[in-house]
């Protein structure tokens, strides 16, 4: 109990630890790290910077890296450049080499697939492009012509004693032509500084000044407004109707009582009271989807509350990452609990099994993958390849904290587990359901039941997605807490709809059913993958793409767990309270 809650201070250590600047003195050494170059669109195809042939030091020197900051890729390497606080110069020479054939083409690649570079410069990232090119006509033909950065400017903000914010560009006079790669060149490279006093105290108002421009904030506010609304109008319509039905259901349920007192002419889901709370098939399966779901809804929960905080700025490398994982495993008892209370009131006996599934039913998937996306990051080589020592690190956070705690929570779900609580008895014989019309069947279900919910996320999605696999930076995460929640709430409504609807018709197997309506969300979120990345994106290359798709796969999948536990949560409650307000045998 004290390591587990001395691991949980520590994540929230970790969380909200906001980074701020260090005070300097005139003439103070402020060191410049090379982080990574990489293709400008495929923000996970990342590679270290001096695998490019610039001018390197002679003795490698590493800044050390936290856990976040290995987990987005980054190595930095402390640079030539040397940059003291407020002190300007102009065109100061950085080296002087000639590049080889090979060298040359490795930069042509480069420039043709858009590649840029990111520096850190006292935890503050600037980024760059390292050449350009452009098409000329010569003897009739077109030529691409490539042309590499070589002077480089750093315009560095200040508010006297501490570095607020700094911005890159490049002399376009002094750009090395590299279009000829059959000889040698020479190179030489130049930089220069400039010191400027901002306007702004702090660093958090440079991000506010620059992340929140008004007029785009009103759009945004405006549009999210505009979506949340149009979707509680239609659930407040789809509850309006669905309780003016229950009503009449109920009226003329015990109308029917008063008249006859028989149940000859019992209609409807009141004719399925003796089968809808038989348990059903593949219980392991079902109390670890249940599980899954409870604590991935936590861990969302749990980081969108930190988020709200304000501590995931661009300084804080990795912060959001390190968060979920301590978070996930913190919330493994929850997993454990919810999975072996559910089994033991649904009367499964193989409990350790039910355990055992529960653990392995995301973090399996999720694994594999993962481990799939790290071989392929260092069959290229990449910087986004977690080395071995991280991932030893993350087994043990996920064998001794994670599956433990999974195992004492399923073990007092076990023990703190009381009978289930069904208003109605069981027939020992199964009714047998009548056929149904096609719309009635389970995967048109799962469209209508997706639509809904998908439709009041889909423009925060874009955002996120932006954020997450683009340049933008999110930081609008009460925004984002809002849309979630508005998601929770339409899926619960949604999926006690179409359980009423599937009882109506005699059709008493919901348990599954309520899982993949609810669920079905994460199929559309999926699907909308696909547009993203054809229509919004500009990714390339099988390492991006694999990337992409395979971390999106396990969110959807993630998703899908946890929204099949709200709906199902929310139809058994439904159902629970319809038949205890009739009278059953």
């Amino acid at each position: 109990e004290m390591a587990a809650a001395a691991l949980r201070w520590t994540a929230i250590l970790a969380a909200m630890a906001v980074v701020v600047g260090s005070k300097y003195r005139r003439g103070d050494n402020v060191p410049l790290y090379a982080n990574k170059v990489g293709p400008y669109g495929n923000p996970s195809e990342q590679y270290e910077y001096y695998t490019l042939p610039f001018c390197a030091p002679k003795e490698e020197e590493r800044k050390p890296h936290h856990l976040g900051e290995i987990l987005v890729g980054d190595r930095m390497m402390k640079t030539l450049f040397a940059l003291p606080f407020l002190i300007p110069f102009e065109s100061r020479t950085l080296c002087s080499y000639t590049l080889k054939p090979k060298e040359i083409e490795m930069f042509q690649r480069a420039i043709d697939e858009d590649y840029y570079f990111e520096f850190i410069y006292d935890d503050i990232p600037l980024w760059g492009f390292i050449g350009d090119k452009s098409s000329e006509l010569v003897n009739g033909e077109n030529v691409t012509m490539y042309s590499l950065f070589t002077n480089y400017i750093f315009t560095i903000a200040h508010n006297g004693e501490e570095i607020l914010e700094i911005t890159w560009e490049h002399d376009p006079e002094q750009n090395l032509d590299i279009t000829d790669s059959t000889n040698p060149i020479d190179v030489h490279f130049m930089y220069s500084a400039r010191w400027v006093k901002s306007v702004h105290k702090t660093r958090d108002h440079v991000l506010e000044h620059k992340e929140s421009p008004h007029q785009h904030l009103q759009i945004r506010w405006f549009s999210i407004f505009n979506s949340i609304v149009t979707v509680l109008l239609l659930t407040g319509f789809l509850a309006t109707i669905l309780m003016r039905v229950l009503k009449n259901d109920f009226a003329r349920y015990a109308h029917m009582e008063e008249e006859t007192g028989m149940d000859q002419d019992e209609t409807g889901w009141k004719l399925v009271n003796g089968d809808v709370f038989r348990f059903p098939q593949h219980k392991e399966l079902l109390a670890a989807v249940l599980g899954n779901g409870a604590q991935l809804l936590c861990m969302c929960l749990g980081v969108l509350f930190l988020a709200c905080l304000g501590p995931y700025t661009r300084y804080n490398r990795g912060a959001l990452l390190v968060a979920a994982l301590l978070i996930f495993a913190l919330t493994s008892g929850i997993n454990g609990y919810v999975a072996g209370n559910m089994y033991t009131k649904i009367e499964g006996s193989n409990w350790v099994w039910a355990l055992v599934t529960s653990y392995f039913l995301f973090l399996g998937p999720f694994f594999v993958m993962a481990t799939f996306l790290n071989f392929v990051a260092v069959a290229y080589n990449s910087s986004a390849a977690l080395p071995f020592g991280t991932v030893v690190i993350i087994l043990l956070i996920l064998t001794l904290v994670s599956f433990p705690l999974n195992i004492v929570g399923g073990i007092s779900g076990r023990n703190f587990a009381g009978p289930f609580e069904a208003p109605c008895r069981t027939n020992k014989l199964p009714r047998e359901i009548p056929p149904l019309h096609w719309h009635r069947q389970a995967p048109y279900q799962m469209v209508m039941a997706g639509f809904l919910p998908f439709s009041a996320i889909y423009i925060e999605l874009y955002y996120v997605f932006a954020s997450v696999w683009g340049r933008q930076l999110y930081s609008l995460y009460g925004i984002l807490l809002l849309v979630f929640l508005i998601l929770i709430i339409v899926t619960s409504f949604i999926t006690i709809a179409l359980t009423y609807f599937q009882l109506a018709v005699e059709d008493y197997r919901w348990w599954w059913r309520s899982i993949f309506s609810g669920g079905s969300t994460g199929f559309f979120i999926f699907a909308y993958c696909f547009y993203y990345f054809r229509f919004k994106a500009h990714m390339t290359g099988f390492m991006q793409t694999s990337f992409f798709f395979g971390y999106m796969s396990m969110v959807c999948y993630g998703a899908f767990l946890m929204l099949g536990t709200v709906g199902f949560f929310s139809a058994l409650a439904f159902v629970r309270y319809i038949y205890r307000c009739i009278k059953c045998d």
